[in-house]
């Protein structure tokens, strides 16, 4: 790949901002303003993710623990085009069927119940959030709330995306399998996994998709390809 300076390599892409790494090596095959901030969408839900696998690895969480539902977290996915589990106020949906309706159907509702549940709140759940950031490398992401819904200064980059994608493969392999799920089923209705490529792209294992208006289309992928 030719080398068009430090934040432009290999640059063949209709994509406004995208990186792509080997995962054994690192090595950056190809960079287009991957350091550039861009809101997150659904794609902070990876973060939101990581934590509850860091709690589940600790033996904080089970996945049999139970999260009320409150009316802030039903309410987010009524009423508005935004991605849902259908979970039910005041029910009591377990950490396996959150962690499906996160990673498999990128429910809002979801990400709030786990946000209360964890931290009992979206704020302070998103100060856990940007501490882990800053803890896994992160340094060009801000997050605001554990959904992705748009919020004034919640930012990402593709490489810090790129470092959360690689670290939830390394740390959590035991729990990584919910991102190849391709289908959940939940309160009477089964939906496929948002990630497309699951099916349509050989070799793909994960991650997470991701649109709002403000930040357009955006996907973060693995995929193995001839053992790497």
């Amino acid at each position: 790949l030719e080398a068009a300076g430090p934040s432009q390599i290999g640059t063949s892409t209709l994509a406004r901002w995208a990186v792509m790494i080997d995962a054994q090596t690192g090595t950056v095959l190809l960079a287009k303003d991957a350091e550039k901030p861009m809101a997150p969408s659904s794609m902070a839900k990876m973060m939101t993710a990581y934590l509850m696998f860091e709690d589940l690895a600790a033996g904080k969480l089970k996945m049999e623990t139970q999260f009320r539902v409150s009316e802030r977290a039903y309410a987010i996915t009524r009423g508005t085009h935004s991605s849902t589990m259908f979970l039910e106020m005041t029910s009591t949906p377990s950490i396996q069927d959150l962690i499906q309706g996160i990673i498999v159907v990128s429910g809002n509702d979801a990400s709030v119940a786990v946000a209360e549940g964890m931290a009992g709140g979206e704020e302070k759940f998103a100060e856990r959030m940007n501490s882990k950031a800053r803890e896994l490398g992160m340094t060009g992401s801000v997050f605001k709330n554990s959904s992705g819904w748009p919020a004034e200064g919640q930012m990402v980059t593709a490489r810090d995306l790129a470092v959360l994608a690689l670290r939830t493969i390394l740390d959590y392999p035991q729990f990584y399998r919910f991102y190849s799920q391709r289908e959940f089923s939940y309160n009477g209705k089964t939906q496929p996994n948002r990630n497309l490529e699951l099916k349509n792209v050989p070799g793909v294992d994960g991650l997470k998709t991701g649109h709002t208006e403000e930040g357009g289309f955006g996907q973060t992928t693995s995929a193995i390809r001839d053992g790497r």
